[in-house]
């Protein structure tokens, strides 16, 4: 399977500043999302890996990690308005052209939610291999809260109410609509879909891949402490490469 594995470390973080290259227990950031996609290789062994950033210093931490790259990100694509999809795009274009080859799919590790497994991914790409109509894939977790029973926004008239189901109110969370959050960890796409209009990764052929542990993204520096928490005392349910 011909695997375009994608990294993307643009270098304006503004939530967390150098988000990418920050330390998290001992390691870059960028170092625990580098080194699985070095892992996954071993199953996937025609997959190829490429960076994408704007800024030297990350390029300089990703080299001294094994991650070379000879790929600069364009200015118009290193803008906080600038969307991931065009990111991966333009990464894309590059790669096919720089090997001569096309990809059956690109698969996007976001460096700021690297609570992953292999299995994760493997299994993943199973549900892409069965369903060959899809375009998308991304993985999820459980959502916290539920649109149809306990979350709200402003109407018309401003006052609130239920997001969603508003004629059917949900009596309890077990009988509301199972609905679940991106985790932000890793995308899936079929290479058709770069062919597309879709502009996000959410299409009307989309898939998603249920996390059974514990994984989020870092946002604000209080989600780098508590991961930093998770990790320093051994406290997640499974071992990240």
């Amino acid at each position: 399977m011909r695997i375009l594995i994608t990294i993307c470390a643009r270098g304006g973080s503004k939530g967390i500043p150098r988000k990418n290259i920050k330390p998290l227990n001992g390691r870059p950031l960028i170092d625990y999302t580098i080194q699985f996609a070095s892992a996954l290789k071993k199953h996937y062994p025609d997959a190829i890996i490429e960076l994408s950033t704007d800024d030297n210093e990350i390029i300089n931490v990703a080299n001294s990690l094994g991650l070379y790259t000879d790929y600069i990100r364009p200015k118009h694509l290193a803008s906080d308005t600038a969307g991931k999809v065009d990111v991966i795009r333009d990464l894309l274009i590059y790669a096919e052209e720089k090997y001569d080859s096309k990809f059956e799919f690109v698969l996007d590790l976001d460096i700021s939610s690297p609570l992953r497994t292999i299995m994760d991914v493997k299994m993943a790409f199973r549900m892409m291999a069965k369903n060959t109509n899809a375009l998308t894939l991304f993985s999820v977790n459980k959502a916290a809260k539920n649109p149809y029973f306990n979350m709200v926004e402003q109407t018309q008239n401003g006052y609130f109410s239920l997001s969603k189901g508003k004629d059917a109110t949900a009596l309890s969370r077990q009988t509301a609509p199972e609905v679940y959050e991106l985790n932000a960890s890793f995308y899936i796409y079929n290479r058709d879909y770069f062919d597309t209009d879709w502009r996000g990764v959410i299409t009307d052929r989309s898939l998603i891949f249920l996390m059974q542990h514990e994984c989020f993204d870092l946002d604000e520096p209080l989600d780098f402490e508590f991961m930093e928490f998770l990790l320093s005392n051994n406290k997640l349910s499974f071992q990240l490469i």
